[in-house]
């Protein structure tokens, strides 16, 4: 059953040496798409190059929340120009970080809000960063309207946020923190329609069990469907299934064995 790693950052120094070899053990593994995610202008501009040559990889490009300080309208210009590639099929990875605070929220907001509206005039779903910022993340969605898609990545933050996102029809993704001993947010993982599902590695971060202390890398997302399906009480083959349908929908691709849904399904 194919899978879909619907965030990982292929373009992170961690991966400069192998990632060729890195893409090819997804696909063994059964890895049918990976989105690579940019975090400003240079890894968002690696992203897309990277998605134009590599089989079943494709792009989102955009500036983190820490780096918000940078999405000037110099930035903001070169985004627009680099998502108009064929490969690139979101904006972001974007949104509000106030645990670290390594950019002012004001300025934190202003981005997140000028990503919400460059993806409104696109027609591209937004791939959201969330922490500690559950209230003005469910303002600045709720101001953005219907006209916006997305997913909530890595998801790990409270009720509230997550059913407003999905109240307005976004997409929440779960990454290898949900195979740790200590995850304790089953309950919201269950609370997430399976036609609202995604599951991302973040590699080469936050490495599922058992690679714990590894460098995490695509092919462990099937540990992280693994534990999803366990914890949902969802057979595998059901759960990879959708969460691929759930993917190609959002990102508008197409991945070997899939059937693409419509976005608005």
């Amino acid at each position: 059953m194919p899978l879909i790693d619907s965030h990982c950052h292929l373009t992170d120094e961690r991966f400069h040496a192998d990632v060729d070899a890195v893409l090819a053990r997804a696909h063994a593994a059964g890895v049918a798409a990976m989105v690579t995610i940019g975090s400003e202008l240079e890894s968002s501009r690696a992203a897309a190059a990277l998605a134009a040559r590599a089989p079943g990889v494709h792009a989102a490009v955009g500036i983190h929340p820490h780096d918000a300080d940078s999405a000037n309208p110099e930035a903001l210009a070169a985004l627009r120009e680099l998502a108009r590639s064929p490969r690139v099929v979101a904006l972001g990875e974007t949104g509000l970080d106030y645990h670290y605070d390594h950019a002012p929220r004001e300025a934190q907001r202003a981005a997140f809000a000028a990503h919400l509206e460059l993806a409104r005039e696109l027609g591209l779903p937004v791939v959201v960063h969330a922490r500690d910022a559950d209230d003005d993340l469910v303002a600045l969605l709720r101001e953005a309207g219907q006209g916006t898609r997305g997913v909530l990545h890595c998801f790990s933050s409270g009720e509230r946020l997550l059913e407003a996102a999905l109240a307005m029809g976004w997409y929440a993704s779960f990454a290898g923190m949900i195979t740790f001993k200590r995850y304790d947010a089953a309950d919201l993982l269950r609370r997430v329609p399976l036609e609202r599902l995604l599951v991302e590695t973040d590699s080469p971060y936050l490495a599922p069990v058992p690679h714990r202390g590894q460098r995490n890398e695509p092919a462990f997302v099937v540990e992280v469907a693994r534990r999803a399906a366990e914890l949902r009480g969802e057979p595998f083959a059901q759960l990879a299934a959708a969460t691929t349908r759930n993917a190609c929908a959002l990102y508008g691709i197409a991945a070997q064995g899939a059937v693409p849904l419509n976005p608005e399904s």
